[in-house]
């Protein structure tokens, strides 16, 4: 029996359509996937946040001291005497490095800490008319002074001879003893003699 072929024409029509359609159906598809992002691209990586920056050092903070001993083997200088308004008139060296050229009756000048030092506006001021043993530090660079670490290197004087009293400059930025720190006295300051001064620091290596 022959097959019409003007019934069979729309047929191959149609599934010819279908095919093309499917076709074009899976091309678009893959060209869709292919522009979308990858989640390693989406997502900002962790390693660049601000908060993984370290912090910058802090610059210039003072080394406390625990004793008397740690002082006088630190200092360049240790001496008694009374500020003035041009400086600082020695009445007693109680120690010297070696090579130092300072005698009794010298009058020597003294600086402040450098500027930007955290714990600076904490610091007392030396003034003219204060008896005081001082522990100082040489700046190398320059025929000055600077006493340790501010006020820990200042021991105010009452009194005379080997009795007088000596009292730390500040009750916090202190020494809490003479040759082994006290952690009770920590942060309430220290009050010795100059007798005893003297001692720790003819002691000194």
């Amino acid at each position: 029996m022959a097959v019409d072929s003007r019934r069979t024409r729309p047929l191959w029509a149609t599934a010819a359509a279908v095919l093309a359609a499917a076709a074009l159906s899976a091309c678009g598809s893959g060209g869709d996937a292919a522009a979308a992002p990858t989640p390693s691209s989406a997502t900002p990586s962790s390693a660049a946040t601000p908060t993984d920056v370290a912090p910058p050092p802090i610059k210039g903070k003072l080394r406390g001291y625990g004793t008397v001993r740690q002082l006088s083997e630190t200092a360049d200088l240790v001496v008694r005497g009374e500020v003035e308004a041009a400086g600082f008139r020695v009445d007693e060296v109680l120690r010297a490095a070696t090579g130092s050229t300072v005698r009794a009756g010298a009058r020597i000048t003294l600086a402040t800490l450098p500027t930007g030092v955290p714990d600076l506006a904490n610091m007392s001021t030396l003034e003219a008319g204060q008896v005081v043993v001082l522990y100082l530090a040489q700046d190398p660079a320059a025929p000055t002074f600077r006493t340790l670490s501010g006020d820990f290197g200042v021991f105010d004087l009452n009194g005379s001879g080997a009795e007088a009293v000596a009292t730390t400059r500040s009750q916090t930025m202190a020494v809490s003893g003479l040759n082994a720190e006290d952690p009770a006295a920590s942060g309430h300051g220290f009050r010795t003699t100059l007798g005893q001064l003297r001692a720790v620091a003819a002691q000194a290596k």
